[in-house]
Formats: structure tokens, sequence, C-alpha cells
């Protein structure tokens, strides 16, 4: 493991559990320290089909022309539909806020970041639910937003990712073009067999334990020998077709093999699927990017592929 995340996770550590219940495992995950990130961005937060959402715009030393004028939408930025992570339990919008932030900067995009509603209140599918509608919504939309309707990318970390995964799957099935699937050590196949499961059952920030936790009271109700693709995306019928995918993994994650087999499915159907691991790091390294040198170097090579599948 990097030896400075060694020597940050003794200092702040920190373990996602369901120890207590929903409440006291959504308030340890909120009182978690965060630094201040690109506090200059302009914000703004609104509801969407009913969804609240928090809206982010990069910074720009150029005047925006109207989107009414003649080739407006040419020099609007792209959009990427954020969703956090937190096992679908904890995690909302103020917790992921500087991620989205670094996005917004990252990808030179607009960022829509999704509040949607969270488990075991809202189990499986009220989250695919929520973030499909505001996809479907930003889509039809953009140019209110002042960005780019022929320029829409998704992006999730963890259960996010899961939650990314299964928009790409309904976007091709809506005719709706993505750029990118920005997938942060994703749960798409849902397969703890992987070698991963057992190297990393103990692993720091998320252990195997705490994957079961999560994943059940999220899937509750649902038979998970035949589960539907947009919980456990892996299972669809078939991924061609589907918006190419940056998947970030991590040496130390128990979900570290579940993204790396999700890009074979991928690459397999003929969806260009780009993996990076890094080795060195757990989950949830995107909370240390500008904190640990490792992390920043990962989280900034994923942005820089996203920003370039916008461009």
């Amino acid at each position: 493991m990097d030896a400075i995340l060694e020597k940050v996770l003794e200092a702040v550590p920190f373990q996602l559990t369901m120890d207590g219940g929903p409440d006291e495992a959504r308030a340890r995950f909120a009182a978690l320290p965060r630094r201040e990130v690109h506090p200059g961005l302009r914000t703004e937060d609104r509801t969407i089909e009913g969804v609240p959402v928090r809206i982010y715009w990069p910074e720009t030393d150029e005047p925006r022309p109207p989107v009414s004028s003649p080739g407006s939408l040419r020099s609007c930025p792209p959009v990427v539909l954020f969703f956090h992570g937190g096992g679908w339990v904890v995690g909302d919008v103020d917790t992921y806020d500087g991620t989205a932030r670094a996005h917004a900067v990252g990808a030179e995009a607009v960022v829509v970041s999704v509040d949607y509603r969270l488990a075991p209140e809202h189990p499986y599918p009220a989250a695919v639910d929520d973030v499909w509608a505001v996809t479907r919504w930003v889509a039809a939309h953009a140019d209110e937003l002042g960005a780019d309707p022929g320029r829409v990318a998704v992006a999730g970390d963890s259960a996010g990712g899961n939650l990314a995964a299964a928009v790409a799957l309904l976007a091709r099935d809506a005719g709706l073009d993505l750029r990118l699937q920005l997938l942060w050590y994703p749960a798409a196949t849902w397969d703890t067999t992987l070698p991963s499961f057992t190297e990393n059952a103990d692993a720091p920030v998320l252990g195997r334990g705490a994957v079961g936790a999560f994943s059940k009271l999220y899937a509750a109700g649902v038979d998970l020998r035949n589960p539907p693709a947009t919980l456990v995306p892996a299972r669809a019928e078939s991924h061609a077709g589907l918006a190419p995918a940056y998947i970030a993994v991590a040496g130390y994650d128990p979900l570290r093999d579940d993204g790396i087999r999700y890009a074979e499915i991928l690459a397999a159907a003929g969806v260009p699927a780009q993996v990076h691991n890094a080795a060195s790091l757990v989950h949830g390294y995107l909370g240390y990017h500008g904190v640990v040198p490792a992390a920043t170097e990962a989280v900034e090579l994923a942005l820089a592929a996203l920003r370039g599948a916008l461009a």
C-alpha cells in the first residue's frame, strides 16, 4: 500500500460499515474531514424530475454566447451526470461536493450531481429511476444549462459506478449517445467469488462484509439468482453498442476484480474499455485526491480521459 496513504489512514481512520444502522453509518460518513475544493465554481441546487440535484459550471475566462445564437452550442461545455457512492445507503450531494467540483474542473464540463433516493428506505430500483430520470432530462435540456447536448457522459463511484453502468445500458436502449461511462471502482458483476473479495476481505475503508451488508439493503426483495441488468450490469443480455468505458479500480479493494471483469465483458462485446488499476490504493481513493499524491495521479488520469472523450 502507498506509504503516504497508510499514514493518512492512521491519522484519520475510517471504515465503511453498517454498524449501528443506516443513520449512524450516514453520520459517520458525513463527519469525515473534507478539504475545500475549487470554491469559486458557480453552483445551483434545484430539482429535476422530482429529484434534487446540484449543478456545477466550469471556470472559464471566455464569455459564453446565448445558447439561442447560431453555432452557440459548439461554444458550450459538455455535461457530466455524476452519481455519488456510499453503498446506495450513505452519501449525498454535500458529502460529494468536492468530488463533483473536481469533475467539473478536470473535465471542463457542467456537472449535474444527483441526490438520488437511498436504501433501505428506498431500495432498488429507486436510485436507478432517479438517476435515469435526471439523465434523460439533462440530455434533452442541456442547452438550458448552457451545455452541449451532443456531449454527455456519466460518472459514478462505487455504488454510483453501478448506477452509471446501469444508465449506460438504459441510454443505449433509448438511443441516447453517451461519450463515456467513467466507472470508479464499480459494483458491476456482484461476483464475490472473484479473487479480490478474498484477498481484500479486511481491506481499509471497505471490506467484504460491508459490501454484502450494503448490497443486501439495496437489493432487498430481488431474486439475485436472476437479477435485472440495471441492478447487476454484467447480467445484461447484450453489452454491444454501449458507451466507451474508463474503469478505475484499486489494488486494495474487494471490488477490484469486479471492475476488471466488467471491462473484459465490455471488451468482448466490442465496447472500448480502458482499465486503470491503482495498485497501491484503496476503495474510495477519490476522497484522497489532492492529499495523497498517488491518488491525485490516478484521479487526474481518469479525469483527463473524461475530458478527452468529451472534447
